[in-house]
This record gives C-alpha cells, structure tokens and sequence, in this order.
C-alpha cells in the first residue's frame, strides 16, 4: 500500500505517479491523476458497498484513500455522507473570527481540508475512460474533454470526475450572455463568465475615440473580446497563457462568427511588439491575491496581485497616445482585508496612469443571498468596478 514519493508536475497536473495497493491478495497499480495536483495518496485501501460512512470518514481523515469497488451510485451517496460529516458542527463551538481577513483565512483552511478529506474516494478509469462498476455512467466525452485522449488507466478522485462531468454540461449547454444575444461555452478549467455584472459595465462603458485596436489581456473564455466585438471594434488581440483558454476562447470565436475580428495570441499578459499599440486595452484579472492551491483556482487568486500589477505597469508602453485601460475589479479584495483602496489608487499612480472614471455595480451573484457563508457580510456589499484609465 505504499506508494512512489515523488511526483512531477505537468501543466499543474500530477501525472506519472504509480499508486499502488493491495485487492485479492496482490499487489496492484495504477496511475495517479490530479488536476488540482494532490498528491499521490500514501495509503490505499478497498471499499464498496459495505463500507459504512463513519468509518469510511475515519479512514479518509487519517489520510488513507479508499477505491471504490462497489455501485457507482452509492459512491455518489457514501460522497455526500462525508460531505455532511464533514459540515456538522463540533462538539466545541468554533471561536468566531474577529476580522473578515481571519474569516477568510479559516474559510480557505476548511474548503482545503474539506476538498482533501473528499479528494480520498477514488475510482478507476479503464483505457478510454471506462468506469468497471455497476450503475456507472458513460464519462468517455466529459473525461476526453478535460483530459484529452486515453491512454493508458488512471486512478482518480471520484469527486473530480463528478466535477468535470458537470463542467462538460456547461460546456455543451454553454452560458447565455444577454449582452452578445448569444451563448459562450466554456471549458473545463477556464472560468465560466457566470457573473453578468462586469459583462454589463463592458459592454456600455465609452469607448475612446479612435477605437480601431483592442486588446484582452487574459481572455479565459473570450467573453470580453466578444463583447468588443459586438460593439464594432474589428481588430482585437485577445492573449493568455494557458492553452486550455486559448483552444477555448477559439471556438467560441468560431461558433460567433468573429474569427476576422479576434486574433488568439499565446501571452503572459500583453501580446509582442509586432502587433503594434491599443486603442483600447480590457483586463479582468482575478480579484483576490492570495496563493491558488491549484491551476483550477488561478482564475480567482492572483498571489501578490501579480497580474493585476503587471497590467498596470505594462499600460503605458503598450497604449496610444490617446488611448484606455479598463480594469475590471471587485472591492472583494478589501472588504476581507486582503488589499486596501489607497494600495490600489497607489500601484496605479505608480504605474503613471490617472482614473478618467470608475463605474460601479453591485455584486449580483447567488453567494450574496446566502446569510450561512462565513464572508457574508463582505459578499453582501460587493462592489464591481470598471476602471477607466489613461496615460497621467
């Protein structure tokens, strides 16, 4: 039941890693596959139907991962019984947090320390992902779709497939978006513009005059570049550096029609001199800088506000003389205590840029009706932003 310790890391991946335990009086193996890159779990031990929840708890909060051999369905179930084991609260009242920032801190520790807990119900995938339990479901396209081609057997957390089988229905289904009068479909690991606030800043902000060259820095799905797009903008660059974003935000491009208008550029943040100066430069960064524990997360964490900093600071030598940044940010950041309004004001004065105008909404989102959420108070006086910026 032991396993290999190392594990190298592709595309923040965990591939490669050979799992190993003990079924029918042998030794077996398989491989280790995470997209959130946790680590090969040490202790493997079977379960199926049998397998009662409070121990299968025990069992998963020691660390050891259980392979499922039973029905798939009661995988699912035995799943959600760890998950409320999980949730219930202790026999000692937790002491609450004295800041949102603390609040913030214990809210991350629990969703990483539940996600890890959960993470230890694993399941095999066969050569061309095929799940050998009863009442299994066909996961071939949704696991194709995140994974790519099947090559060889894998070991999986149950918990990831049920997720990129949800995210393959977005992907199918896509996310209609009033402001386009169309859909965006997005993919597994690219972040699904389900936040229609910032989209509608976007789309009636001013645009400057000339506005015949637009970039989007980090396009993820494409969304915002095809909201330029439908304004009448015909040459847009839209770059990122992930190439799940790229092959994404091109066939959203394809399906809308826009292959003329947006050119797809391989780039951390702004694309290369050859393509000459903006008009108009968009930037949705993620909004709080702390550590993504995975690639899955890196469209939420932006540690030390990285991105949001290099933005700033490449503005100018990448604008026309007359020329905008829009910066699309959240007050979230500063309602938890992660950064300050005057940090801000401050690294964009930095960067020798001025605000022309800032344009406000609520946050709109299901999270701010939630009254049970720890950050509620925060998420319920949100704010988006669209800033407005220029050369000073």
């Amino acid at each position: 039941m032991n396993t290999q310790t190392t594990q190298p890391v592709v595309n923040n991946t965990v591939v490669n890693n050979t799992i190993s335990w003990q079924e029918a009086n042998k030794t077996k193996t398989g491989t280790w596959h995470s997209e959130n890159a946790a680590p090969v779990p040490k202790r493997v031990q079977i379960a199926d139907d049998t397998t009662k929840a409070d121990d299968a708890y025990k069992l998963c909060c020691e660390g050891t991962a259980l392979l499922w051999r039973g029905d798939f369905q009661n995988a699912k179930m035995l799943l959600q019984a760890l998950s409320r084991r999980i949730d219930r609260p202790g026999k000692k009242p937790k002491k609450p947090a004295e800041t949102m920032l603390e609040a913030f801190h214990l809210h991350r520790q629990a969703q990483s320390q539940k996600a890890r807990i959960l993470g230890m119900l694993v399941i095999e995938l066969n050569v061309g992902y095929n799940i050998s339990l009863r009442r299994a479901p066909d996961v071939k396209a949704a696991c194709e779709h995140a994974y790519g081609k099947s090559t060889h057997s894998i070991v999986v957390s149950l918990r990831e497939i049920l997720g990129l089988v949800g995210a393959y229905e977005w992907s199918k289904n896509g996310v209609d978006i009033p402001v386009i009068n169309n859909k965006i479909f997005p993919s597994y690991g690219v972040f699904s513009p389900i936040r229609g606030e910032y989209l509608d800043l976007v789309d009636v902000s001013p645009l400057p005059i000339p506005c015949n060259l637009a970039f989007d820095i980090g396009t993820g799905t494409g969304v915002l570049a095809a909201i330029l797009a439908n304004r009448g903008i015909t040459n847009i660059i839209a770059t990122d550096n992930s190439h799940r974003a790229l092959d994404c935000a091109l066939k959203n491009v394809n399906l809308l029609g826009l292959k003329n208008n947006v050119k797809l550029v391989e780039a951390n943040l702004f694309p290369s001199a050859e393509h000459g100066k903006a008009d108009l430069i968009v930037c949705n960064p993620p909004w709080l800088p702390a550590h993504p524990s995975s690639a899955l997360e890196s469209a939420i964490y932006d540690e030390k506000s990285k991105m949001l900093k290099g933005f700033l600071n490449g503005l100018n030598a990448h604008l026309n003389e007359n020329g905008e940044g829009w910066l699309i940010l959240s007050n979230f950041a500063e309602l938890l205590g992660l950064r300050t309004g005057e940090e801000l004001l401050g690294w964009i004065a930095d960067a020798g840029l001025k605000v022309i105008e800032r344009t406000d909404t609520k946050a709109r989102h299901g999270k701010t009706l939630d009254a049970s959420d720890p950050l509620h108070s925060a998420r319920k006086a949100e704010v988006t932003s669209l800033w407005r910026l220029a050369k000073a």
